[in-house]
């Protein structure tokens, strides 16, 4: 099998998304590749143990991707050997009326991991400058001092939007949260393929809506806005990852080998060591229990 190279994928310099395959050849079977996930997601585990031990870390990983993408079962696969109370998923939707009484990052502030815990968020902040920037009208539903029309929305507001979202990453990371972006990135024609399998299997129906038909439509402006944000907020402290989506379980196992590889490097998560006065009554701690076996 082809070694997974993280940073062939992470975002260091300006990229081009119609320059970036969408597929990626992992040179073995999909089997062979759903065995190396197993291995990878069960050493994640592992080391969430160590890092809610440890409870001086939180670690935020933020996926994206045009719908169909495979956000969902790659939740359910990468993280399956994680112990429930280690890891919290939020899949954030159309903002509510009270989110709507907050600044648009609030409800994703409230939503970052405690120390020692994963967050996921199954689609992000970065909603804020992509189905708003394709859909600016959704914008005045936020009630911003100074915006009474979408002919308000210029330039400048996108920009200061970015950089807002790169100061709040920045503090996020200087205040212990590790976060890691990865970018679902799916060909139009492979998206095609699998909204037909949502109509043809009438167990997938329910995920099909026609809405879905009408975003595809806006296709080339998604790209557009994706390949902005993108550019304009990889950064070292918070890298974008851009992982080829068309193969379903090379996209898992790409993105569990780049957590496992980044996670390993940071050396002082690691269990804590006992007090001296417990570690010295080990042994009479034993022999208290073993007693009342008797």
């Amino acid at each position: 099998m082809e070694k997974i190279v993280p940073n062939n994928f992470r975002v260091s310099a300006k990229i081009k998304l119609s320059e970036i395959a969408t597929i990626e050849n992992y040179g073995v079977s999909d089997k062979k590749l759903k065995k190396e996930l197993e291995s990878a997601r069960e050493e994640l585990g592992k080391f969430q143990d160590t890092l809610y031990a440890h409870g001086k870390y939180g670690v935020l990983i933020c996926l994206q991707g045009m719908d169909t993408s495979g956000k969902d079962s790659l939740i359910r696969e990468v993280f399956k050997d994680f112990n429930a109370r280690g890891v919290v998923v939020h899949s954030f939707k159309v903002p509510t009326e009270l989110e709507l009484k907050h600044d648009y990052l609030w409800r994703h502030y409230i939503a970052l991991p405690e120390r020692g815990k994963f967050s996921v968020f199954n689609r992000t902040h970065y909603e804020n400058v992509l189905v708003t920037k394709v859909h600016p009208e959704y914008i005045l539903r936020e009630n911003i001092p100074g915006i009474n029309s979408v002919d308000d929305i210029d330039i400048n507001f996108w920009e200061n939007r970015y950089r807002q979202i790169n100061d709040f990453e920045k503090h996020i990371t200087e205040n212990g949260t590790l976060v890691f972006k990865f970018f679902l990135h799916l060909s139009k024609e492979e998206q095609r393929q699998r909204l037909l399998r949502r109509l043809n299997l009438k167990e997938k129906n329910w995920k099909f809506s026609p809405g879905d038909l009408k975003e595809r439509k806006l296709w080339e402006n998604y790209q557009k806005c994706y390949e902005e944000a993108i550019n304009k907020t990889s950064k070292p402290h918070a890298p974008w990852y851009v992982i080829p989506a068309d193969n379903k379980k090379g996209a898992r196992l790409t993105i569990a080998t780049i957590l496992l590889e980044a996670l390993k490097k940071y050396k002082d998560i690691e269990e804590p060591e006992l007090e001296e006065k417990i570690k010295a009554n080990l042994e009479n701690f034993k022999q208290e229990l073993q007693k009342e076996n008797k």
